[in-house]
């Protein structure tokens, strides 16, 4: 039998057993100065805010009529968001039916307006009709465990439609590599590409029990360096590297263009840090838990999000970490490239301080360092602005839409 997985934040590599994947987190913040030179320009006030609240939010698509698509998966549901009225829709039902899902946790669009659902409950991508009738569906995995397992989990979804996930780094019980690859998967088939590699974060590991039943665990050392990497609507791939902070850009001919390296400052890691990191695991409501077992030669596998983010009183659990002496530059968590094709990268900055997010060019150049309240990221773009998640003191999120800074 193959026990359970687990993942801390969304697509972390995978782990054995109830092992624990923590992804980095943490406050952002900026000085003053004019954008494209390191200081931070702030958004300024929201357009449009909705009063009510989610349980998380991966992403915000956009559609035609103005509306927004919002998969909750903490809240279970499947909404259709009307900013402008205040005013929110459910789309279809939990179940396990043809035209429902057990934990919906994002959106991505499609070509001719058509959208795709990731249901994790039901282990599955749905595909909606522009008219958000529930069509085709696809498996989230394929393979065998323990040979190798494709999780086809989306970070993003190119202008044709192919999804972009990270590997697990070859078996599940071999050894964990250092670095990982990207892959664009063909929905549907799963036929697989390998586009672009990056660096993954470094971990603990432990073992337990005997050859035929063996207990290997993996966590991440919270805020160690990592790239960060996404995808271009033409399927160029966007990486932040984390050895000297620089971008690379992969043309969908292969081709690299590397940016100047980008001065950045190291904060020294405190228990303000640690604690700060430990709350940001609620930002996505909790990370990624994956289910592997093999009865008799059968193979199931389960999927679900929930968990991460701390207590009151977790100082001790938190000493008991492996921990960097400081923050590296950015988060490794999804760069979102803009409609101007902008990537924008995360920026760790100390504790307590506004989120920043450094733009770059497709040259690598760095062109704008914009700011945002503490405790609120960028998820999506859409014709009419950026759509921005923020946390209150109880870490439910609730929706923004941000003019399109020029």
């Amino acid at each position: 039998m193959v026990r359970p997985l687990s993942r801390r934040a969304m697509l972390a590599p995978l782990t054995l057993a109830v092992a624990t994947l923590v992804a980095c987190g943490g406050g952002d913040a900026a000085s003053g100065g004019a954008a494209g030179d390191g200081g931070a320009v702030s958004l300024g006030s929201p357009e449009a805010s909705f009063p009510q609240d989610f349980g998380a939010i991966q992403t915000a698509l956009e559609r035609s009529d103005g509306t927004v698509l919002v998969a909750d998966p903490l809240g279970g549901a499947l909404y259709s968001v009307d900013l402008g009225a205040g005013t929110r829709e459910q789309i279809g039902q939990e179940g396990q039916g043809p035209e429902e899902y057990q934990q919906p946790d994002a959106v991505w669009a499609l070509p001719g307006d058509s959208i795709l659902l990731i249901d994790l409950g039901n282990g599955r991508m749905v595909s909606l009709s522009p008219d958000l009738e529930f069509g085709p569906t696809g498996p989230l995995s394929a393979g065998d465990p323990r040979s190798g397992l494709t999780i086809a989990i989306p970070e993003s979804v190119d202008g044709n439609g192919n999804v972009y996930s990270r590997s697990m780094g070859g078996a599940i019980l071999g050894e964990r590599p250092d670095s990982g690859a990207v892959l664009r998967i063909q929905r549907g088939t799963l036929a697989i590409d390998t586009v672009a590699m990056f660096r993954v974060p470094e971990v603990t590991i432990t073992e337990s029990g005997s050859a035929e039943n063996r207990d290997v665990s993996m966590s991440l050392i919270p805020l160690s360096p990592q790239d960060a990497w996404g995808v271009a609507s033409d399927g160029s791939i966007v990486l932040a590297r984390s050895a000297d902070y620089h971008i690379d850009w992969i043309g969908t001919d292969g081709s690299v263009t590397a940016g100047p390296p980008v001065e950045y400052e190291a904060f020294a890691i405190g228990m303000d840090e640690k604690r700060e990191w430990s709350r940001s695991q609620a930002e996505t409501g909790g990370g990624i838990s994956i289910g592997i077992t093999v009865d008799n030669g059968v193979l199931s596998t389960s999927f679900g999000r929930g968990g991460g983010g701390g207590g009151q009183d977790e100082d001790e659990d938190l000493d008991q970490y492996a921990w960097p002496d400081a923050k590296p530059p950015f988060y490794g968590t999804r760069i979102i490239v803009d409609p101007q094709n902008r990537a924008w990268v995360r920026r760790h900055v100390d504790a307590g301080q506004p989120t920043t997010y450094d733009v770059f060019d497709r040259r690598g150049e760095r062109v704008a360092t914009y700011e945002l309240p503490f405790r609120s990221r960028v998820v999506s773009f859409g014709p009419s602005g950026v759509y921005v998640a923020s946390l209150d003191d109880f870490d439910l999120n609730y929706l923004h839409r941000y003019a399109m800074p020029m």
